[in-house]
């Protein structure tokens, strides 16, 4: 944490934090792991069963910021920023996806969370399936994009596909994916990339107890269909939905599509088919949230971004705290407007292995 402030200097987090209506609080906390921390954003009160949120590799848990609001109408909600990514110290010595999910051990230990939810996109799906593996007390388990495809374990061909899908994510995504990068810096990156890439998740999987929903985007080249069914098999429970115009960051570009399908699995509400059948939903109200913020809402939306940047970059927990209150207040300011319920429909249409292609 920086030294305390004097009156002369400037406090972007207090002006932030005496935002109109800051009824949203996101507090950030460190929970120590292995010569270094992890940086747990929390939003919603404790007491209720947890939602534990693990973004992919270089990724803040800002990729979860359009998430995370949903799944905390039934629950606290807890994103995690892993060693080596958005500031947070890296590890010392070699790194391994066990590695990591030794620390979100650390973190469920800490904050003696009661079989949380287990959501992970990306990397962080090898993560969490790590994790339940190794918890069979663990009931519930969502991956979202997971990787990687058992026929494409190659830094070349991940790269290709990787590239293919980032033609359909929406500008926001992409700037996020830049100062995330960034702020992960391409050493450490490098050397996580190759143990994600070789990391065998369909082993692990066969490990898990968990109750198993698995996600991806229409147009997910990291993830195609084949392979998530082929995925899907492994786990002793598992059901498949695909996102309609989804690509690898579902999560954030169509967040009410996939907050509606972990809230309705962790419920036992969706239908299952057996893991061949692929069903799709269709969400459009997600794409929209933008278009419905009035002038000061997208500018406390700006304004926060570049705010928890430079509270990350300074590896400021108050200035984080303050840029995601501020953020999830003008978001939420937004969500009470008017919403079309033409909006919010949901498609159900199988994918026919033998009809269609892989994404």
């Amino acid at each position: 944490m920086d030294d305390e402030r004097t009156d002369a200097t400037p406090d972007p987090a207090k002006r932030l934090g005496e935002a109109e209506n800051a009824d949203v609080t996101v507090e950030v906390d460190r929970v120590a792991v292995d010569g270094t921390y992890v940086r747990v954003s929390s939003v919603g009160e404790p007491g209720d069963r947890a939602f534990l949120l693990v973004a992919g590799l270089g990724i803040a848990a800002t990729y979860y910021e359009r998430l995370a609001p949903h799944l905390n109408e039934n629950g606290p909600v807890h994103a995690l920023d892993l060693p080596g990514f958005a500031g947070v110290p890296r590890f010392r010595g070699k790194v391994s996806i066990e590695r990591y999910a030794d620390a979100v051990e650390k973190v469920i230990d800490d904050l003696r969370l009661v079989d949380p939810v287990l959501v992970g996109h990306s990397m962080g799906t090898q993560v969490v399936t790590e994790v339940a593996a190794r918890r069979p007390d663990i009931s519930d388990l969502v991956l979202i994009s997971p990787v990687v495809d058992s026929h494409a374990r190659t830094v070349r061909q991940s790269a290709f596909r990787f590239l293919r899908s980032t033609l359909h994510e929406p500008a926001a995504v992409r700037w996020h994916g830049i100062t995330a990068y960034a702020l992960c810096g391409w050493h450490w990156f490098s050397k996580v990339l190759p143990r994600m890439i070789a990391f065998p998740i369909e082993e692990r999987a066969a490990h898990v107890q968990a109750r198993t929903l698995i996600v991806r985007g229409e147009h997910d080249a990291m993830v195609p269909r084949d392979w998530v069914r082929r995925l899907a098999r492994v786990f002793p429970y598992a059901v498949l939905r695909e996102v309609v115009d989804g690509a690898h960051s579902v999560m954030h570009a169509q967040a009410d599509a996939v907050a509606r399908l972990a809230v309705d699995h962790v419920a036992g509400r969706l239908p299952d088919r057996g893991v061949s059948s692929l069903q799709r939903v269709r969400d459009d109200s997600t794409a929209s949230d933008l278009s419905r913020l009035g002038p000061r809402e997208a500018w406390m939306l700006v304004k926060s971004r570049f705010v928890e940047l430079l509270g990350m970059a300074k590896n400021d927990d108050e200035t984080l705290e303050a840029a995601k209150s501020a953020h999830a207040v003008a978001m939420a300011d937004g969500d009470d407007l008017p919403v079309d319920p033409a909006d919010r429909r949901e498609i159900v249409d199988e994918v026919a292995p033998e009809t269609r292609k892989a994404g």
